[in-house]
C-alpha cells in the first residue's frame, strides 16, 4: 500500500470527504489506464490505495448473494507491487438477466451514490449487450458480466469509491489490444465489441499485444463512473495504488493505477439564470421578424437575434433567439409566437456571466448621448447616436467616434479621489 499520512495502513480514508458544488476542493480519483482496465483491476487499486477491506465487504455483504469471498492479495506485476482483488465462489449459477441484477443491487439498500454508480455501469452493459445481440436491455441474459465475480467487481468498485470518499472520478485514454478473444459466443475481435460500444466517444488507443487489456466490465466502469478524460488533473495528492490483473505480460506491469487527492480546480461560481427560448420560421416576412425583435426587447427581454438556417425539404428559414429572465418565460414566450405566428416555441434554462457595466451620457454638439461603461470598454447607446446624427446630420459613425472621445477626455480630466489623510481637527492651526 502507497498512502501519505491522510491515508495510512491504519484504514483511514486517503482523504476527507468533501461535499462537492460549493467551492471547496472535493476528492478526485483518477485511473491511470496505461495497460487497460478491468472489474478486478480497479477494485484492486482502489484498495491498494487505502480503501478499506473491511468497509468494502460490510457495504458488499448487503447483497443477497451468496457463494463468494473477497481477499486482497499482495503481488507484483513487472516488478510493481499491486493488489489483486481475488473473488472466489462456490456458486456455479453465471447467466443473470440484467433485471435479475438490478433486482439484486435495489435489495442491497446502498448507499445512494454507491448504488448509482453501480447500476449505471450494469445498465451501460445491457444496452450494449442489447444491441449487439438485438435485444431489449430488460431481456439480455449477462454470461461472463453476469457471474459472481463481477457483481463483486462492479459493486466493490462502487462501495471502495465511497469508503476512499471520492466525488469525482477521471480516467486516462484507455489502452486496448489485439487479435482475437474467446468468450461464451467463441472468438472475438481484441478490443471485443462490447469494449468497442462503450468506449465509444471516449479517448483510447491501442497497443501491439494479443491480450485482453480491457474488458467491457472495465470499459462500463470507467465509461460511467469516469466523468472526464485527460491526464493527472490538478491535486494534492493524498494516496495512489496499482490493481494487478490475472497475469503476467512480458514487458508491461498488468495493472490499472488509481491517484487520489483533492482537487485544486475551485468550482465556477454560478451564473445569473437565463431562458433562451427559440422559434423556427418558415413564413415570415423580413419587416414582421425585425419588428418581433423590438417587441421582444421592448417587453424585457435581455437580447433577441435572428439566425438564417434551412429548414426540412431545402426551405430558407429564419432562427429566432431571445434571452430573457425566467420570470418573463411565459410573457415572452406568448409574445414571440403572438408576433411571428409560430405554432411552437422551445426553450432551454442557461446560465450567463454578464460583467459589471455602469450607464453615462456625454454631450456631442449639444446633443445627449449616453454611453455604457464596463471593464476596459466604453460602448455608445446606438438609438442615441443614430438620433444625434440625424439631428446634426453627421455620418453615425462619426457621432459614434466623437461621443468615446468626448467620455475619454472627461475621464482623463476628472481629478482623482483626494486620498490625503484629514487633518485632527481638520481647521486647528499649526502648531507654534
Amino acid at each position: 500500500m502507497r498512502a501519505t499520512a491522510q491515508g495510512q495502513e491504519d484504514g483511514t480514508r486517503a482523504s476527507p470527504r468533501v461535499e462537492p458544488g460549493r467551492g471547496e476542493p472535493i476528492t478526485v480519483a483518477w485511473l491511470h489506464c496505461f495497460a487497460g482496465v478491468a472489474g478486478d483491476m480497479v477494485l484492486g487499486s482502489l484498495l491498494d490505495a487505502g480503501a478499506d477491506l473491511a468497509e468494502v465487504l460490510a457495504l458488499l455483504q448487503r447483497l443477497p448473494l451468496g457463494g463468494w469471498s473477497l481477499r486482497a492479495e499482495p503481488v507484483l506485476r513487472a516488478g510493481i507491487a499491486a493488489t489483486h482483488a481475488v473473488v472466489e465462489t462456490t456458486d456455479d449459477v453465471v447467466v443473470r438477466t440484467y433485471a435479475h441484477i438490478v433486482g439484486l443491487v435495489e435489495e442491497a439498500r446502498l448507499p445512494d451514490r454507491v448504488a448509482r454508480r453501480a447500476l449505471g455501469t450494469f445498465a451501460a452493459l445491457a444496452e450494449v449487450e442489447g444491441r449487439l445481440h438485438r435485444r431489449p436491455p430488460q431481456q439480455v441474459h449477462f454470461h461472463e458480466v453476469g457471474s459472481h465475480d463481477t457483481v463483486i467487481d462492479v459493486v466493490g468498485t462502487a462501495a471502495a469509491l465511497e469508503v476512499l470518499g471520492v466525488d469525482d472520478v477521471v480516467s486516462s485514454p484507455v489502452a486496448t489490444g489485439m487479435g482475437t478473444v474467446r468468450s461464451a459466443h467463441g472468438f472475438l475481435p481484441n478490443p471485443s465489441p462490447a469494449v468497442v460500444r462503450l468506449l465509444q466517444g471516449i479517448p483510447t488507443w491501442g497497443r501491439d499485444l494479443p491480450v485482453e487489456l480491457t474488458t467491457p466490465t472495465g470499459a462500463a466502469i470507467v465509461a460511467t463512473m469516469a466523468t472526464s478524460f485527460g491526464p493527472l488533473p490538478p491535486m494534492r495528492i493524498a494516496a495512489s495504488g496499482f490493481g494487478a490483473g490475472t497475469h503476467e505480460i512480458d514487458g508491461l506491469p498488468n495493472c490499472t493505477e488509481v491517484v487520489v487527492g483533492e482537487s485544486l480546480a475551485v468550482a465556477e461560481a454560478p451564473g445569473q439564470p437565463v431562458m433562451l427560448l427559440e422559434a423556427n420560421l418558415d413564413d415570415a416576412t423580413g419587416e414582421v421578424l425585425a419588428h418581433a425583435v423590438e417587441v421582444l426587447l421592448e417587453a424585457g427581454a435581455y437580447d433577441a437575434w435572428i439566425t438564417p438556417i434551412v429548414m426540412k425539404k431545402g426551405r430558407p428559414a429564419h432562427l429566432v433567439s431571445v434571452l430573457v429572465d425566467p420570470a418573463l418565460t411565459e410573457v415572452t414566450r406568448a409574445t414571440l409566437q403572438a408576433e411571428t405566428g409560430s405554432l411552437g416555441v422551445r426553450g432551454v434554462l442557461l446560465q450567463r456571466w454578464p460583467a459589471a457595466r455602469v450607464m453615462d451620457q456625454v454631450e456631442v454638439d449639444g446633443a445627449l448621448v449616453q454611453v455604457k461603461i464596463s471593464p476596459g470598454r466604453v460602448k455608445v447607446e446606438q438609438r442615441d447616436a443614430a438620433r444625434a446624427a440625424s439631428r446634426r446630420g453627421l455620418p453615425l459613425r462619426e457621432v459614434l467616434h466623437r461621443a468615446e472621445s468626448v467620455w475619454r477626455q472627461q475621464e482623463e480630466e476628472t481629478p482623482p479621489p483626494d486620498r490625503t489623510p484629514p487633518r485632527f481637527p481638520p481647521e486647528s492651526p499649526e502648531p507654534a
